[in-house]
């Protein structure tokens, strides 16, 4: 478990400073997917699976694969970041430094709390999802409704000021 724990959090580390640190963007778009999988495994070990599979989902699967398609649609995939001047580096390395002294600060300094009674049962994927298919299923369909005439207005939206599908293409 603590070897498992280590590979985890170097990896989400390691891919967090390549996605701040390399130039093309496409490479640091696929850095924030091993940053969002190492995120998930980590969810995984602390025992909250749907939590880890919602993050594999939501993250990896939407919002990483959106940046990647941004990317390579808008023709800027082999676009470079410009290189930091020294200044923002050295705002973020002390503020960096900053917050590790009060973290540190705080847990040396600090008393635990005392635990007192038996904790509550962590509720499993199971009775969450019969939690939602049973007392929550209104409000669960209500917040499908939205989210549909949400994409639909979206597409009405984007039909309407000439994008897709109009082939209005400009001249050269």
């Amino acid at each position: 478990m603590d070897a498992a724990f280590s590979i985890f959090a170097l990896l989400l580390l390691a891919g967090a400073v390549a996605a701040m640190s390399l130039r093309n963007l496409i490479h640091c778009a696929l850095s924030l997917v091993v940053v969002f999988f190492s995120a998930a495994g980590l969810f995984l070990l602390l025992g909250a699976e749907f939590l880890s599979f919602a993050q594999v989902m939501v993250y990896v699967g939407a919002i990483a694969i959106l940046i990647v398609f941004a990317t390579l649609l808008t023709g800027s995939a082999g676009a470079t970041t410009g290189a930091l001047a020294f200044r923002p580096w050295l705002l973020g390395v002390g503020t960096a430094g900053w917050v590790t002294g009060v973290i540190v600060a705080a847990v040396l300094n600090g008393r635990p709390l005392p635990v007192e009674g038996k904790t509550a049962a962590l509720p499993t994927v199971r009775q969450l999802g019969e939690a939602l298919m049973t007392r929550y299923v209104l409000p669960l369909e209500v917040i499908g409704l939205l989210l549909t005439a949400a994409l639909i207005g979206a597409v009405v939206l984007a039909l309407r000021e000439g994008g897709a599908g109009r082939g209005k293409e400009p001249r050269p």
